[in-house]
């Protein structure tokens, strides 16, 4: 195994806390120990890489660091027989990208425990459009569908024009359940139209009542990235016997809530850890995603960039400014 080199996104601290961020040079023997080497083709741009790139520690320890928690590539070398030099492979959740070094060069070195085969039916490009948050939302969904069948009411999908929020109005209505897509940027309302959802409800919408403890019962089902006082109305007007699966925080991660949505509705809450969800749950996920629930795959959805375009991104993540998903193209030379 040659000690190549290879390109890579590395933010570093550079005193009084503030962090630089810069594409480098890297070499194999940079990377840390592992039975896999995988030479990345993909990775995808999610809230977590932009903390980790800006020196949260509660990501990431040490730096310098090479975020991404996402990864599809090819095996270069594996000390075992599961994988084989040439085998198409993803890589995501566990510590990629957090305190591993991941997605954002050009190869990773991991253990085997943390990849999977790529699916038949999904190409490495595809496997990233999804990537940690259609994963996630995949997750949501199969806790959903085993309840609520389609036209059993309507989901809302909060945080909708967030990469885990679209997925998920996407994913639903390929498999035909009526969607409304809760959002503050309704400026955005025609492009989740055009991504399936039936109605767009505004921030405020989904606020109002919050005092009240509960509201009238709308929503079959809810997949919500957002959390605080939005999750908890959420909760608050869900149909009997319906599910909430709860895939983030963005907005806060306090919950105001009693239990009347509980006892008195029978609703359920159901949290969606992604990072440590057991390979072969994650194997069958992975599986439904490239088949049966793969939506249209369109550039609605995603856009591509460079390892130079990333810092830029990241800012607009930062600030609440970026919709869909964003998948990183490597360039080996």
């Amino acid at each position: 195994m040659t000690d190549k080199s290879f390109r890579a996104f590395v933010a570093e601290e550079q005193g009084n806390g503030h962090f630089a961020n810069a594409v480098k040079d890297q070499r194999i023997s940079q990377l840390p120990a592992g039975e896999l080497l995988i030479k990345v083709l993909y990775s995808s741009l999610n809230y977590k890489d932009a903390l980790s790139a800006s020196g949260n520690r509660g990501v990431t320890r040490n730096y310098p660091h090479t975020p991404g928690i996402d990864a599809a590539g090819v095996v270069e070398w594996s000390s075992d027989e599961k994988f084989l030099p040439g085998d198409h492979v993803i890589v995501t959740s566990y510590d990629l990208g957090m305190n591993t070094s991941g997605g954002f060069g050009g190869y990773i070195r991991v253990p085997l425990a943390w990849a999977l085969k790529l699916p038949s039916k999904l190409n490495p490009q595809e496997s990233m459009i999804f990537g940690t948050a259609g994963f996630t939302a995949g997750m949501a969904i199969y806790q959903i569908v085993s309840k609520i069948k389609p036209g059993g009411g309507e989901i809302l999908v909060t945080g909708a024009t967030g990469g885990l929020g679209c997925l998920a109005l996407a994913i639903l209505t390929k498999l035909g359940y009526r969607v409304a897509a809760g959002t503050g940027k309704t400026d955005q309302a025609d492009w989740l139209t055009r991504l399936g959802a039936v109605q767009i409800v505004s921030r405020e919408e989904l606020l109002a009542g919050k005092e009240r403890p509960l509201l009238k019962p709308r929503w079959s089902a809810v997949v919500d990235t957002v959390g605080g006082d939005i999750l908890a109305n959420a909760i608050k007007s869900t149909l009997p016997d319906g599910i909430i699966a709860v895939c983030g925080n963005a907005l806060s991660n306090e919950l105001n809530i009693n239990v009347f949505p509980f006892i008195l509705r029978g609703v359920s809450l159901v949290g969606i850890d992604s990072q440590n969800c057991p390979m072969l749950h994650r194997i069958d996920i992975w599986n439904l995603l490239a088949d049966e629930w793969k939506p249209n795959l369109n550039n609605d959805i995603f856009r591509i960039i460079s390892l130079e375009q990333l810092a830029e991104k990241i800012e607009l993540m930062l600030q609440g400014n970026i919709k869909g998903r964003i998948v990183i193209e490597h360039s080996h030379q």
